[in-house]
């Protein structure tokens, strides 16, 4: 087993050793920058590390297109302190079903505070080291609340919602969605980044490392994404020569 690899859960079942590739590529195709980590890295943590590569190189960057695992809160900040749109899609709720989702707990800005679908409040209580804002409800309040099976199961009858200090990042990511700016944008995922990988695996031998230890896959990973971008532009050229 390769010891810089990491242990990645491909869905409940299914589970492998593997690495993880974070790649950043533009309109046409091109590969722009990319980063190699263990399988077990969530790809929010690389996304600053890629998206830095690319920003090093390029000051003209006009939107930042990402698929569901890089909604963070620290992401929308990084793109939105750039000036530069975010383009991420809707991610659905990881709510237990049965349960009332977020979204239905609605926030009110002036007062700092949330309002629970039957009326009541649940007051800031403190922040924790990782930026998120919680706020508890009055256990009087939810002892006799005849939907307190569908708001929480914990022994005292309190609810708690965090809401990230950066919250109003992600809403601001969340209402660009809808704009048909966006959504033309992330229509092009499957024909520029998706291709990319697809081609890596299928095209390039990539399916599966070929080397041990982080440096030699990450070195592989680079020559390959450069063969691939010298084959695009000689295509390119052809083309147009012809």
């Amino acid at each position: 087993m390769d010891p810089d690899s990491g242990l990645f859960y491909k869905n409940q079942r299914e589970r492998m050793f593997c690495y993880s590739f974070n790649t950043a590529c533009d309109r046409n195709g091109f590969v722009l920058g990319n980063v190699v980590s263990a399988g077990n890295v969530h790809d929010s943590r690389n996304f600053p590390s890629v998206f830095n590569q690319v920003k090093k190189k390029f000051d003209n960057i006009e939107a930042v297109c990402a698929d569901a695992g890089y909604i963070a809160p620290h992401i929308a900040k990084l793109i939105l302190d750039s000036d530069i749109r975010p383009v991420l899609p809707y991610k659905r709720p990881s709510t237990q079903r049965g349960f009332f989702r977020k979204h239905e707990y609605v926030y009110d800005e002036y007062y700092d505070e949330y309002i629970c679908p039957t009326g009541k409040i649940l007051t800031y209580a403190t922040t924790d080291r990782n930026g998120r804002q919680i706020y508890k409800s009055n256990p009087n309040d939810c002892k006799s609340c005849p939907y307190l099976q569908q708001c929480t199961l914990s022994k005292n009858h309190q609810k708690i919602v965090t809401r990230h200090v950066w919250a109003n990042k992600l809403e601001t990511c969340d209402h660009l969605r809808h704009t048909p700016e966006n959504k033309k944008i992330y229509e092009k995922r499957k024909q520029t980044i998706e291709r990319v990988f697809a081609d890596m695996k299928e095209k390039h031998g990539m399916r599966y490392t070929h080397y041990r230890g982080l440096s030699r896959v990450q070195d592989e990973a680079l020559l390959v994404f450069a063969c691939m971008n010298l084959k695009k532009m000689a295509n390119w050229k052809w083309k147009k020569a012809s």
